[in-house]
């Protein structure tokens, strides 16, 4: 396992740092599951955490989706199924995630061959996910803490995944640092949060796929741009039509 750790802040780190630490705070405060899903679905980790690693857009990033998949539904089977504290299925399930991340991460192959391969296995699996998991109208929560309280101890979570970046390598970009957050606001929904993550995945997939492609011919920062492009157009359209079926529950 790849033990270093980098505490040489970059500006990106700290970008990264405040950004997620803000979308997890405006996450707490927000009311409708459909909001919080929402928020949880913008790619702005992603996008921080990968000029933060510099690194070229492979596998890792790739199966990183499926990971994510995993924690989601992680914690909603040890929190609703085995009766676990929210906290303690949280801790449970990012754990596994950072360390089968980083323990799979440096034996990964880098080829072009293996990473097509995950593009489409990951893709057809958040389908068929999404396929078993019909729309469910669930409460809403808004968290009654502080926001000096709340934003603090977000940041903190995020402070730990920045320190240890290099050992997550391209999971780092999709490691649920948001999704901590996400988890335990959303306790009385979530079913519409792991419902969320699949459908991140469909438009997420063809993203990273466009931003390797590109990435060595433009650099990083422009596949980044044009991927957003392509993530919007795709999330967009189906945003719009998937929340005109939903009708606001009242507070």
């Amino acid at each position: 396992m790849n033990m270093n750790l980098n505490f040489a802040f970059t500006g990106w780190d700290w970008l990264l740092l405040v950004a997620v630490s803000l979308m997890g705070t405006t996450l707490a405060y927000l009311h409708h599951p459909k909001w919080k899903a929402l928020i949880l679905s913008l790619p702005i980790p992603f996008t921080l955490a990968s000029l933060s690693l510099g690194r070229n857009v492979d596998t890792t990033n790739m199966l990183g989706l499926l990971f994510l998949v995993i924690y989601t539904n992680g914690v909603r089977w040890l929190y609703l199924r085995l009766k676990l504290p929210i906290l303690a299925a949280i801790l449970l399930s990012g754990g596994a995630y950072a360390v089968l991340a980083t323990s799979l991460a440096p034996f990964i192959p880098r080829t072009e061959s293996v990473f097509w391969i995950a593009t489409v296995g990951v893709f057809l699996s958040a389908l068929g996910l999404l396929r078993l998991m019909p729309h469910r109208d669930e409460p809403g929560h808004r968290t009654p803490l502080p926001v000096w309280i709340k934003f603090p101890l977000i940041a903190g979570v995020v402070l730990l995944l920045v320190i240890a970046k290099n050992m997550l390598q391209g999971f780092m970009t999709m490691f649920p640092m948001v999704g901590l957050v996400a988890a335990y606001e959303a306790r009385h929904s979530l079913w519409t949060i792991c419902r969320a993550i699949p459908q991140f995945t469909l438009w997420m997939a063809p993203t990273l796929a466009v931003i390797h492609v590109l990435q060595p011919h433009l650099g990083l920062g422009l596949a980044l741009v044009i991927g957003w492009v392509v993530y919007l157009a795709l999330l967009i359209p189906f945003t719009a039509r998937h929340w005109q079926r939903i009708e606001m529950p009242k507070e």
